[in-house]
């Protein structure tokens, strides 16, 4: 056996996923999983980092700080959960809480003190796995792709993985690359996933999101509002790309009203966005693929995923459960997985995904 624990905390800002995984074999084999949520103070505190504000330096430090400890809670629960001792993990693969991301300016920010974290877990940690793909002139995300090629891909069938966290993204697996062959893949942010829906539900509704999509389905999009959403250049730029907060923001889209929308109409609208969003990218980038593999939070959205069907038809949408992995884990098995290659010295990006210059090795790594 070969066990690693992958964290992932995302742009949904909900809480830390931790899973257990034995990465021995040609496939991961998850053992335990938990999750354990952020306090409501904490969330706020990381949304506000994601946009300049006073004394952002030490802020930064005491919200990554509160960040390793609930990483290492997350630790402690998957090991207690499956009674693993912790000398038998080879190492904790954490991707930090992105904060800031501009590699258009060589630099992206990812906040959660891997050395607090190894001091608290007695595990060795490996983080800090985008820094080195941007210093190579590449996006630094998603990082995702290589570890679905290494899990999804097939060698029958041209297939795409779509991941529904808070911004979507794509991975276009090409029945010509398979596990074993990446060459071909290509990875890209199409857009928001559930960032917009829901800090729209949060602002009129009080609640962390619009549960299965119920308030934006019971109501009726907005078309002007709609165009003035897709018209964003983002759209149209070419890959590779990638995106977040510092783009897709509150104010961005207050900026988009016009006064007077009915706030039900606005969810409406942000749902046929999100979609319209991921079914653009999928005819315009990833042409051929007849199965669409779906995790994130917003696999949960069954609105969402209703309305994605429909558009991506004559693609077949199915959730990653169904190929072994809850969609709510996926991340995070990447990231164990992204752990396991810095330990073995092996490339962890995909050039033709991320634009850099070259394969590099990822992760700063943190002994125990």
């Amino acid at each position: 056996m070969e066990i690693y624990i992958g964290l992932m905390s995302g742009t949904s800002l909900d809480g830390v996923d931790a899973v257990l995984v034995d990465l021995a074999g040609l496939k991961p084999r998850l053992i335990a999983d938990s999750h354990v949520p952020f306090d409501a103070p904490l969330r706020r505190e990381l949304l506000a980092l994601n946009t300049r504000g006073d004394n952002e330096i030490e802020r930064a430090a005491l919200a990554g700080n509160a960040l390793a400890k609930h990483y290492a809670a997350a630790v402690a629960s998957v090991l207690a959960g499956s009674n693993t001792p912790s000398a038998a993990v080879r190492a904790v693969g954490c991707h930090g809480q992105t904060v800031r991301h501009r590699p258009e300016r060589g630099y992206t920010t990812q906040i959660g003190n891997p050395a607090l974290l190894a001091e608290l877990t007695g595990i060795r940690v490996v983080a800090d796995f985008r820094g080195r793909d941007v210093a190579a002139g590449g996006q630094g995300a998603p990082l995702v792709p290589a570890f679905h090629a290494a899990v999804f891909a097939d060698a029958a069938e041209d297939r795409v993985v779509l991941n529904l966290g808070g911004i979507a993204n794509l991975s276009f697996l090409p029945r010509s690359g398979g596990s074993s062959n990446t060459s071909n893949a290509i990875g890209f942010d199409s857009g928001p996933g559930n960032c917009l829906l829901d800090l729209w539900a949060a602002r009129h509704l009080g609640l962390p999101h619009d549960a299965d999509g119920g308030w934006a389905a019971a109501g009726k999009a907005i078309p002007a509002l709609l165009e003035r959403l897709l018209q964003e250049p983002y759209f149209a730029a070419a890959p590779p790309k990638s995106t977040g907060r510092d783009l897709f923001n509150e104010a961005w889209l207050l900026g988009m009203l016009r006064g007077g929308e009915e706030p039900q109409a606005v969810q409406a609208t942000l749902l046929e966005f999100t979609a319209r969003g991921v079914a653009d990218a999928l005819a315009r980038h990833c042409r051929g693929a007849r199965r669409a593999i779906v995790c994130g939070g917003g696999a949960k959205n069954g609105a969402l995923m209703r309305r994605l069907e429909q558009l991506a038809a004559p693609a077949t949408l199915e959730t990653s459960d169904r190929h072994g992995i809850d969609p709510q884990l996926v991340e995070a098995a990447a990231f164990a997985w992204l752990a396991k290659r810095a330990l073995e010295g092996l490339p962890g990006n995909l050039p033709t995904v991320t634009g850099a210059r070259g394969a590099r090795v990822l992760g700063a790594i943190y002994p125990a």
